[in-house]
């Protein structure tokens, strides 16, 4: 290798370390108690601020579609310069019969106008009302969404903070097998030093550490996409290195499958979102159906016109009503019936079909939370049991009655007790939170958060002042 080959290949092992460093020294470690968790998440997420600006603008539009009732007022004004190309000639006629002919130039001057105008809907065959229909439900499916990205990030949030919790055990349980199997692995040694076991009994303990060791790599490996997940849910900077504070304690959940299905019947955020779908078609059927129906409307109107600026002068008024109605339009009004008969059609069967959904996603929580419920109480004792095996195996194996495999075995036996135990208790959690988000118990946002988006949920009443109740 050349020198300046040899200076660079330093230089780039240099640069590494550094930076290996600087990570090092920028990696956070904080404590994080999942009630701070969930303030931080409520705060930052993205999810949350996407929902609240899309109910933001459904509130908008049905506003507006309200007001469309009311009167509408426009102004305008308008100025100009105009005149002809070319001199313009009027002729006269002379008593005697001779013409007289008079060039009255380009005639080119200014004229200003003013007007002021008024338009009040009085009857439109249903189509403003069909558009508030639409437009209050799609403000009420945009308060839905919401409601169902506060208890979806709500979900998320609890379950990776105890993914997070679970990783983390599950590494302390592969360190706990690594240091076993290597106390065991000393022990074989010293006797296999003494003449007192063969060969193979430190070559299988040896395999075992090395199988052991790859299994503490692999939980290693879990716990710190764990965490980088649970850091993205948060918003703390995916090197943030957390040290949680709770700890996860078993709590029965007393109601049954029917208060389930009966709840989530009632408060679950998707259901409603389809039915206001309904309710949305329903509106855009009510809108195309006013294409055949007469439409009344009342109006007044002022203006002004004069040479002079600001064109004030000669005032003209009228009031009046209009009617109109569409004779024939070659068959598109009833075409746009038809095509929202068919959108009604299909919200109807979505909504059906959201139904069913809703009552299997519950079913299929209910029955993972208690099936892990019971395996709970089966996987501790079978812990228990494995620790005395584990213990038996140890004693029989120092006094010569006993071999290796049988500590082998016993070993393997506590770690998947162990594991077993471990994952039983937290699928209990996880299915247990599955659950409520499956119901649709209603999530607001933590009482200490601090967040932009707070006084718009937290004030929802005040907010919905702004739209008129129904």
């Amino acid at each position: 290798m050349s020198k300046n080959k040899l200076r660079k290949a330093m230089s780039l092992a240099v640069a590494a370390a550094a930076l290996a460093l600087c990570q090092s020294a920028w990696a956070e470690t904080k404590e994080l108690s999942l009630q701070e968790a969930m303030e931080r998440a409520f705060a930052t997420n993205p999810s949350i601020s996407i929902a609240t600006y899309a109910r933001n603008s459904a509130r908008a539009g049905y506003n507006a579609a309200r007001e469309s009732y009311g009167i509408s007022i426009s102004a305008e004004h308008q100025t100009r310069r105009s005149g002809y190309d070319d001199d313009r000639y009027v002729s006269n006629f002379n008593p005697d019969g001779t013409v007289n002919v008079t060039n009255v130039g380009k005639q080119i001057g200014n004229s200003h106008a003013n007007g002021i105008s008024a338009s009040l809907p009085i009857y439109t065959g249903g189509q403003l009302e069909g558009a508030a229909q639409s437009a209050r439900a799609n403000y009420k499916y945009s308060e839905q969404a919401l409601q169902q990205s506060y208890n979806q990030l709500r979900g998320d949030v609890v379950n990776g903070y105890y993914g997070l919790m679970q990783a983390g055990d599950a590494q302390r349980l592969c360190q706990e097998s690594v240091t076993r199997l290597a106390e065991h692995l000393k022990n074989v040694q010293a006797q296999y030093d003494v003449g007192v076991v063969a060969k193979v009994d430190v070559l299988r303990s040896q395999v075992e550490v090395a199988n052991a060791q790859q299994s503490l790599i692999k939980a290693e490996n879990a716990r710190a996409i764990a965490e980088a997940n649970l850091n993205r849910l948060i918003g703390l900077p995916m090197s943030t290195e957390l040290k949680l504070v709770d700890s996860m304690q078993y709590v029965p959940y007393d109601n049954d499958l029917q208060y389930c299905l009966d709840y989530a019947a009632s408060h679950r955020p998707e259901l409603e979102m389809a039915r206001q779908n309904v309710n949305a078609a329903k509106g855009s059927l009510r809108s195309a159906i006013s294409g055949h129906m007469p439409k009344f409307y009342a109006s007044a109107s002022q203006s002004w016109s004069d040479s002079n600026w600001p064109g004030d002068e000669n005032g003209n008024w009228g009031v009046g009503i209009s009617a109109s109605i569409t004779i024939f339009d070659s068959g598109v009004t009833t075409s746009r019936i038809h095509g929202a008969e068919a959108d009604l059609d299909r919200a109807k069967e979505s909504l059906r079909d959201t139904q069913d959904a809703v009552d299997l996603d519950v079913r299929t929580n209910y029955l993972n939370m208690r099936e892990a419920e019971k395996r709970i109480s089966t996987t501790e004792v079978a812990v228990e049991q494995a620790q005395e095996d584990y213990h038996i195996a140890q004693v029989r194996y120092m006094a010569g009655v006993g071999t290796n495999t049988d500590v082998l075995d016993a070993q393997v036996a506590l770690v998947d007790a162990q594991n077993n135990y471990l994952t039983a208790k937290y699928d209990y959690q996880t299915s247990k939170t599955d659950l409520e988000t499956a119901i649709g118990v209603p999530m607001t946002i933590p009482v200490k958060m601090a967040s932009p988006y707070e006084a718009s949920v937290n004030a929802e009443g005040e907010e919905s002042k702004t739209v008129a109740a129904e």
